[in-house]
């Protein structure tokens, strides 16, 4: 059968809109179709199944995923660094941290709070202060933040 863009009719005729396999009733069958590859003459075949070059190295784990994601969303990174020097009041860390809104800085000190990154003291002093300061947890996150800052100090431009 003629192919176009590397996909026989046949498979466009049987495969759904997310990529899915069906069979002639329009059931979806059990696995997924082999993907086609085009290999330059004007047909199609299917891929080398071979993944022994995969088996050595390591699947991202959801942890680490998560890690990044929390760390790497916008301020929550600047916000950790900042406060790795030591305990600051809300409006000392808007200072140490440029164009991050009361909002925000609201936002993440709470999101990094629940995350138990950051705690959130309040001192018994008239009228009360509110202080931040990183937690164990946080300052296990230290070595990694302050490479980051350093790679970022030598290859951003």
């Amino acid at each position: 059968m003629a192919t176009r863009g590397g996909v026989t009719g046949t498979d466009r005729a049987t495969r759904g809109v997310n990529g899915t396999a069906h069979n002639a009733n329009g059931a979806a069958r059990a696995g997924k179709m082999p993907s086609r590859v085009a290999n330059g003459n004007g047909t199609s075949s299917a891929p080398d199944r071979g993944r022994s070059h995969l088996e050595s190295r390591e699947t991202c784990c959801a942890k680490y995923h998560r890690a990044i994601e929390m760390v790497g969303k916008r301020w929550s990174g600047a916000i950790l660094l900042v406060l790795l020097d030591g305990p600051l009041n809300f409006s000392g860390i808007r200072e140490l941290v440029p164009d991050l809104s009361d909002r925000l800085l609201s936002e993440r000190l709470k999101e990094l709070e629940a995350e138990g990154i950051v705690e959130r003291r309040v001192l018994d002093t008239s009228p009360p202060h509110v202080e931040y300061a990183v937690t164990s947890k946080g300052r296990a996150l230290e070595p990694s933040v302050r490479a980051l800052k350093s790679w970022a100090q030598r290859y951003l431009a």
